[in-house]
């Protein structure tokens, strides 16, 4: 694989020259969403993410794309989205969290901004919020079971399952009217003073996945037990929230 880009700026324009060369006047847009947008770009570890939006007929013939979208595999860029704005509207409903989350990091690179003007139904949102609270309590009690509290397969759990909830406390947030801060750490921190959660846990949560914290055997199953009633409690908060 080669090198990943130092600044995910440097291959944007490389990047639109390569998809309006392969579809031309079926592609709407290009843009950049995720860490890469910002100061938390890490080269080699951040994800570079893209989402390309296409035409009806466009969104026919994503074959067309294959090479480059291996060419930019190979430099360390995720596959991207590929949609439709038919698809971006009739999906607000289903996926609010996820658009929330576009809308609040994002760099429109090539054509129409389809992000900009995205409205959310708070009632749907919060919705969301407690399918996807309860779904991923369910996943990592069962994830803490299969592990049988083991540090090493703890640690993983909890590095593929911190960022959902960054997602989620900004939905939260959201559902408060409170402005979503830009850096990730400051929303845990938001959303922690907000709703009474723990804030060292998440914190440290956090520092596993970035791995600047390297607790052993014991304090790892610890942690794990406080995430698992930290993430209860979460759930109880969203339920009541529709109240």
């Amino acid at each position: 694989m080669s090198k990943a880009p130092e600044n995910p700026k440097d291959i944007l324009q490389e990047i639109t020259d390569d998809y309006k060369g392969v579809f031309r006047n079926d592609l709407v847009s290009i843009i950049l969403y995720g860490s890469a947008t910002g100061k938390a770009y890490t080269p080699g570890k951040s994800d570079i993410n893209f989402m390309i939006i296409l035409t009806e007929a466009g969104i026919e013939n994503l074959d067309k794309a294959f090479k480059a979208v291996d060419k930019w595999r190979k430099k360390n860029v995720a596959i991207p989205l590929f949609l439709t704005e038919h698809y971006v509207e009739t999906s607000m409903d289903v996926f609010p969290i996820e658009y929330l989350n576009f809308q609040q990091n994002y760099v429109l690179v090539y054509g129409k901004d389809v992000l900009k003007d995205l409205t959310f139904h708070p009632e749907l949102v919060r919705l969301q919020c407690e399918r996807e609270i309860k779904g991923k309590l369910l996943l990592l009690r069962e994830a803490y079971m299969e592990t049988s509290g083991k540090g090493k397969s703890l640690k993983e759990v909890i590095k593929q399952s911190i960022s959902a909830f960054v997602a989620i406390f900004e939905a939260l947030l959201f559902l408060k009217e409170i402005e979503i801060p830009a850096e990730k750490r400051a929303t845990v921190r938001a959303a922690c003073e907000t709703f009474g959660l723990d804030i060292g846990l998440f914190e440290r949560l956090l520092g596993i996945k970035e791995e600047k914290t390297k607790p052993d055997e014991a304090e790892m199953n610890t942690l794990f037990k406080a995430y698992l009633a930290e993430v209860r409690k979460l759930s109880v908060l969203a339920d009541s929230m529709g109240e």
